[in-house]
């Protein structure tokens, strides 16, 4: 598949997951984009069983005979993986703004790329120019290039 996507030079490319985010410019031009790494967001957010030791909590209904339900289980991982987005898309604008970036890609599976929408400043928003739906954040720069502009 061969996609039709311009990355204008000095654009700058966001791809992350809930995990992990790497902040790229184009140093080349639109016809053979050149990314570079500006930055790298890493941390650790082990699974919810890691990171959790309390049992879930129970409801009790009022009165003789009451019932017990328990209540759902928090999920840690799923929280700290929305507090990763809201600290990425703060760091975009940061970015954004210090650079005068004129277009940003960004790359993200679906939770994260809504997670990262809802966290947008209006100034990532103005220079956005392209949402990506795929996880890509394991692959080296030049894979990430090749499945954004190449025949991948």
């Amino acid at each position: 598949m061969k996609n039709n996507l311009k990355i204008p030079h000095n654009a700058l490319v966001f791809v992350g997951d809930g995990r992990k985010a790497l902040f790229l410019r184009n140093d080349g031009d639109a016809i053979s984009p050149n990314l570079r790494i500006e930055k790298v967001f890493e941390e650790e957010n082990p699974p919810t069983h890691e990171q959790g030791s309390d049992r879930p909590g129970h409801l009790s209904e009022a009165g003789p005979g009451g019932r017990r339900s328990a209540v759902e289980p928090t999920d840690w991982h799923d929280i700290e993986e929305h507090r990763f987005a809201q600290r990425v898309a703060a760091a975009m604008e940061h970015m954004v703004r210090t650079t005068k970036a004129k277009a940003l890609i960004v790359v993200a599976p679906p939770r994260t790329l809504a997670d990262l929408r809802n966290a947008f400043h209006s100034d990532v928003k103005a220079c956005l120019v392209a949402e990506i739906n795929k996880d890509l954040t394991k692959l080296p720069v030049g894979e990430i290039e090749n499945h954004l502009v190449g025949d991948i």
